[in-house]
Order: structure tokens, then sequence, then C-alpha cells
């Protein structure tokens, strides 16, 4: 069933924001909004009616009232693109509670070019400028940000250059363990690299065979889920040890 776009909330900070969306064929709407728990607004919807198991109440912003007229009035743009799923950068931005990162490769974006300065004998420096910002941003605002990475020993030539750059994600509030392989043996760790945010979404990371990200990340909020990734993180969090304790050798 092909559903056109009418528009999307041009100033949530979500990542996925509200949406309208109108079924050519039926002229049906569907819309894409906040799942409203707070009781005292069902109650007062309960006043004016019975809301079925199988219906749910959703809050779009009043600033897309033009974008819900167009919907009705069938004035909008046919083929209309969204901006796409979030990914885990734009999520850590509106995270609330907890951003939880777990590592398992040994390279990552061997294309760098502060990288290649490392291996052509250079300093490998680069200042991570924006990711810093986004980092004291969250962490200002009451967010944990705790990274764990299980490295193979000894360490790929990426993880020397990224444990000396590790000093910046510190400075910007995050927390930093490492924990060799050989000490993960007996643990049971998802198949991908993921975040976890607010022990609510879980996203998952995918890199090609040499390391060079494949942009697409894959989202879960199933409760099975993420109780996997929250209990496989902690496990590895417990064996980890701090990076300001961590010697390569």
């Amino acid at each position: 069933m092909p559903l056109e776009l009418v528009g999307e909330d041009p100033d949530s900070p979500e990542g996925r924001c509200p949406a309208v969306y109108l079924d050519p064929d039926s002229g049906d709407f569907y819309f894409q909004g906040l799942l409203v728990t707070d009781p005292l607004v069902l109650a007062e919807i309960g006043r004016h009616g019975t809301l079925h198991a199988d219906e749910a109440v959703v809050r779009l912003p009043g600033r897309m009232a033009s974008i819900i007229a167009e919907a009705a009035a069938g004035t909008y743009e046919p083929g209309r693109l969204g901006h796409g799923p979030a990914d885990s950068t734009e999520v850590l931005k509106v995270a609330k509670h907890s951003a939880l990162h777990l590592e398992m490769r040994d390279t990552y974006d061997p294309s760098h070019p502060a990288y290649q300065d490392f291996l052509a004998g250079g300093s490998g420096w680069y200042e991570m400028t924006n990711w810093r910002r986004i980092v004291q941003d969250a962490v200002g605002r009451g967010v944990t940000i705790r990274r764990a990475r299980v490295i193979s020993m000894p360490p790929s030539d990426y993880i020397r250059w990224e444990h000396m750059l590790t000093s910046q994600n510190i400075e910007a509030g995050e927390d930093v363990r490492w924990l060799p392989r050989d000490r993960a043996w007996d643990l049971m760790l998802p198949g991908a690299d993921f975040w976890l945010f607010d022990n609510k979404l879980v996203m998952f990371n995918f890199c090609e065979g040499d390391g060079t990200e494949i942009p697409e990340e894959k989202s879960s909020n199933d409760p099975t889920v993420v109780a996997r990734c929250l209990a496989a993180f902690e496990q590895v969090w417990e064996r980890a040890i701090p990076h300001e304790q961590f010697r390569l050798p």
C-alpha cells in the first residue's frame, strides 16, 4: 500500500519527527506522532467516547496545522520524500538519561585523514570538535554516556590511534573502558556494535570488512532485545578497565 507523505514537522528535534500521510486510493489519513500515555489526557478523551484496545491517541504539534490542512484539501505536492531514519548521533542529541555504546571491532573508517597521518608516522591528532560539543550538551542536561570497547591484543594500529584520541572523549564527559578480547571470550555479545539510549532504544551500527562505515543503522525498541543488549553491555563494563588505567603494550 503506497502512502503519500504530505509533510513532516520541520522543527522537531527528535530525528524521527511527526508526519502526516495520505492513502491516495482510499483517501485515508495516517498520522505519525507522540503516543499519548498521560492518564489525564486519556481520561478527558474518554469523556467523549471509548478508546478501544486497537486504538491509540497520538499528538501532533499545533505548528503542523497547515500540513494537516494540506492533507485534507489535497493540495500537497505528490512525491515528497522524508528526511530518512534518525541516526544514533541525532538520537543522542535528545537522549534524556543514558547512552551506552559497545564497540567490538579492531578497525573503523580506515580512510580517515588523521588515521592515515598516524600510519605515516605523524601525530594523527585531530580535534573532535563537533562530537565533543554533542557529548557536552548531553552530559550538561544529565545524560550519562558510557563507552565500552572490546579489542584484540596486541592491538591494531587503529586501536592504538583511537586510544590516543580517547582523552577527548573523557574531557567531553564520556566514561570509557577497555576490555581485551581474551577476557570476553565467555560473554554472549551481539553480532554488531550498538548504542542503547535511555534503556529503551537500541541502534545497531555496521561496517564493511575493512571497517568502512555502513550508514544504515538498524533500530529496535523490543524489550527483549533491549534487555539482552543492556545485559551484554553491563557484563563487558564490569570486566573492562577504565581508560585512565588501561595501557597498551
